[in-house]
């Protein structure tokens, strides 16, 4: 009986620890945007416009109208009791619902940062495996040095550059924005095509920026593995080279990666912002971009919250795929 219950101790208190940090994220994603300096109304009319004139009677009706007027821990109980029925607030800024603008902008993201996230991961996967495997090669020392260098440059610097080289020097690609405006295309087929002309260059850059230091992390975690006793054992076998650097070497190596892969979730869902401004694409990153100008502190609240859940997602995921990956994991 004693065993029987330590799975289930096991998974309660995982359960609890998950709850807990989504509690300190909500209360974090509460207060983060009331910290930040301005006034969220003032922002509603443009103070450089000609028309511009504060009116404090209308300050005080809009902050009456949007809950600003209320005490914090008030503004906070209420913001958890919207939460409890799905209700994230109406946004400052465009007078929509929140859940509407997430709805609207989350599939462009997810269209970015899932296919990223799969190509970026069997890129590193396989270059990472081949350059531990052959450590100290003429191929190690391209694919560090490359690798370093991608790492090294700052993800606007290259989508600046792939916009230079492949839209305006050879004029292959848009761009900016996710489809062409103002224009009726003949046939379903070409409207996935202009879709997939816009799409190809955001998702090239965020590829190339999510490789850098996965590949690194793998690579030196290679080099580690193979000098392992159970790798030197399973040499001894006469086992085959590609057993050896898959089954043995690259599965075990894959555990440090897997925790960097959750961390980097919630990185792509919001650190789009560079790559979705720089190609005025419409997803959360963009989204959150204008309402930091604006100081919307709603819609600051939802992305903030669902970029919260996606780390907190994946890194349960990884709690499931270590126990797969480990067998200490599972026998614990």
């Amino acid at each position: 009986m004693r065993v029987a219950k330590r799975p289930i101790l096991r998974w309660g208190w995982v359960v609890g620890f998950y709850l807990v940090t989504v509690w300190l994220v909500l209360t974090l994603t509460f207060l983060l945007p009331r910290l930040m300096p301005g006034d969220p109304l003032a922002a509603l009319i443009d103070p450089s416009s000609d028309q511009y004139l504060y009116d404090e009677a209308l300050r005080t009706r809009l902050a009456a109208y949007y809950g600003l007027d209320q005490p914090l821990t008030v503004q906070y109980l209420r913001y958890l009791a919207g939460l409890t029925s799905g209700d994230l607030g109406v946004s400052l800024r465009l007078r929509t619902p929140v859940a509407e603008l997430i709805a609207v902008h989350l599939p462009w993201t997810l269209l970015l940062v899932l296919p990223s996230l799969m190509f970026a991961t069997l890129v590193t996967m396989l270059a990472g495996a081949e350059a531990g495997w052959r450590c100290g090669t003429l191929l190690d020392r391209v694919l560090l040095v490359s690798f370093t260098l991608l790492r090294a440059l700052p993800v606007f610097f290259i989508g600046l550059l792939a916009l230079l080289f492949f839209s305006v020097y050879l004029g292959w690609l848009p761009l900016a924005g996710a489809y062409t405006p103002f224009r009726t295309w003949p046939s379903i087929w070409e409207q996935a095509l202009d879709l997939l002309r816009h799409w190809m260059l955001p998702t090239m850059v965020l590829t190339l920026e999510l490789i850098g230091a996965r590949f690194l992390l793998l690579r030196n975690t290679m080099v580690t593995v193979l000098g392992e006793d159970f790798m030197q054992v399973a040499r001894a076998k006469g086992l085959p080279e590609r057993t050896l650097k898959y089954r043995h070497a690259l599965r075990n190596a894959l555990l440090p990666f897997v925790s960097v892969l959750a961390a980097q979730v919630g990185f792509a869902v919001t650190g789009t912002i560079f790559i979705e401004t720089l190609f005025a694409y419409p997803g959360m990153g963009r989204l959150m971009f204008e309402a930091v100008a604006a100081r919307d502190y709603p819609v600051l609240e939802g992305v903030f919250l669902v970029a919260a859940l996606a780390v907190l997602s994946a890194n349960l995921c990884a709690d499931l795929l270590y126990a797969r990956l480990d067998p200490r994991v599972r026998a614990q």
